[in-house]
């Protein structure tokens, strides 16, 4: 089922957006074979979403070597905003339960702060939405990501 993002203001998540100084941004088309969100019965999926602002990335490379901890935490709030950008396109996020969170944080050999780098969308996430922005979570080490990007996200919601 897609529902036409014109029609979903998502009014209360935008006003907590607005007191944080953030916005929902546009949905960014895929990079590949693939789409960003797809919802099956009251349940949406995105696809891993990068820290990408207005077409630029941010920062690039390895966390811990290239990237700090803390660029690469901001970066994951980034990457979560994208993500409720591609859920908000098939239901409205006023009503959303976040179940699951998966951040994968390209890291430096040694590097072992991933769950302090997905932290970063794991606090924007109650922020926002409270005790329905609780999900359980993996975070995950990895050599690569696309585009040399430091940390991708991506989300499991529940839409009431």
């Amino acid at each position: 089922m897609t529902v036409n993002p014109t029609t979903l203001s998502h009014p209360v998540l935008r006003e907590r957006l607005a007191q944080l100084g953030l916005t929902l941004p546009e949905t960014s088309s895929a990079l590949a074979a693939y789409v960003p969100a797809i919802r099956t019965g009251n349940t949406v999926y995105t696809s891993g979403q990068l820290p990408l602002h207005e077409g630029n990335m941010g920062a690039l490379g390895k966390v811990g070597a290239d990237v700090s901890p803390k660029v690469a935490k901001d970066l994951a709030r980034t990457c979560v905003l994208n993500a409720l950008a591609a859920a908000g396109t098939l239901g409205d996020l006023d009503t959303v339960r976040i179940l699951k969170v998966t951040g994968f944080v390209a890291s430096a050999a040694g590097f072992n702060g991933q769950p302090a780098v997905i932290n970063g969308a794991s606090e924007l996430l109650v922020e926002l939405f409270g005790s329905r922005g609780e999900h359980a979570r993996s975070a995950v080490g990895v050599a690569e990501l696309p585009l040399n990007a430091p940390v991708e996200v991506e989300i499991i919601v529940e839409f009431a």
